[in-house]
């Protein structure tokens, strides 16, 4: 019930002049032709979502996954509504792998246009990445502070290049976040590691597009969250636990009150592609951030702490060994 009050007090804060109408849809998405984007995650839910409305619009899409064999299926999959994506082989829980898959990419691209960070994982069970990071901080935010790092040179030879994030509102029920928090078991809560790792991804959007900014680099670094979706991400976790009851109960909600996966996408699609979207915005929900047409929304104060901000992007620069800018 907190959650749902800070949500309450943010409700319908968004940038003057930039709004979301009410009225968007995807067909409002414009023309991609000659765009190249890679989204995370796009074997199922959100991301597969965003690369289908990608793929229709004309962009040239590829699907960066874990799962080898699921993600050529899903590219054929895809292939019904464009060109049959790429598929780039990607562990976000394996730093190693992101930097395999970032030189893949640069091998067979000169230029990137457009990166969705959108794969991520939910209020796991205490696991750790292969570089011994806690799963949900090293999948959700190193991984993708990392590969954006490594794609840096192919965006910033775009002419409009574009990083969308993907939080959630769940970032609002924590107050701050600490370098101990990167592998810290004792005392770990999964929805507290989960609500960290959302509020890292907004410190992450932001501080690259200050970064951005003082490099007077073209790149618009925006951040977007599904409102509440329907996907398999609330019922891995507990699956993962190996707790049939917990899997059960969200897939029980989800029915009840989850919007669609491809209605979930819409904040993404709009982050990635609306025309002029000024760098740093995040993209939300217009009904109590849960449902409805995507539009601009405020962050909660912590992600918008510039100094907090600095000291993740330092953490993290240590923790994976590369920098954007």
């Amino acid at each position: 019930m907190a959650a749902l009050a800070v949500l309450a007090d943010d409700y319908d804060l968004c940038a003057r002049d930039y709004c979301g109408r009410m009225t968007w849809r995807t067909a409002d998405i414009p023309d991609l032709t000659g765009r190249r984007a890679l989204v995370t995650g796009a074997t199922s839910g959100l991301g597969y979502q965003t690369a289908l409305e990608l793929l229709k619009h004309g962009a040239e899409v590829l699907i960066a996954a874990r799962n080898p064999v699921k993600a050529a299926t899903v590219a054929d999959e895809l292939a019904a509504a464009g060109p049959r994506p790429e598929v780039v082989d990607l562990d976000l829980a394996d730093l190693d792998s992101v930097e395999k898959a970032a030189k893949t990419v640069a091998e067979n691209h000169d230029r990137l246009d457009l990166l969705v960070n959108n794969a991520d994982v939910m209020a796991t069970p205490y696991l750790a990445t292969a570089q011994g990071f806690e799963l949900q901080l090293g999948t959700n935010h190193l991984g993708h502070f990392a590969l954006t790092a490594r794609l840096m040179p192919l965006l910033e030879k775009a002419p409009e290049p574009r990083v969308v994030t993907v939080s959630s509102f769940m970032h609002k029920t924590v107050r701050g976040l600490d370098q101990g928090d990167f592998r810290a078991a004792k005392g770990y809560r999964k929805w507290e590691a989960y609500s960290k790792s959302k509020l890292a991804n907004l410190l992450f959007m932001a501080e690259l597009d200050r970064r951005a900014k003082a490099a007077r680099s073209p790149l618009v670094s925006v951040g977007a969250h599904p409102g509440y979706a329907s996907t398999h991400l609330q019922t891995h976790g507990p699956e993962l636990a190996g707790n049939a009851f917990e899997a059960r109960m969200w897939g029980g909600i989800n029915r009840l009150v989850a919007q669609s996966a491809a209605a979930g996408a819409w904040p993404s699609l709009y982050a990635a592609t609306l025309p002029a979207l000024p760098s740093g915005s995040y993209v939300g929900r217009g009904f109590f951030e849960f449902r409805g047409a995507p539009k601009i929304v405020r962050p909660a104060g912590p992600a918008r702490d510039p100094e907090l901000a600095r000291r993740l992007w330092a953490w993290s620069v240590e923790a994976t060994g590369v920098d954007a800018f």
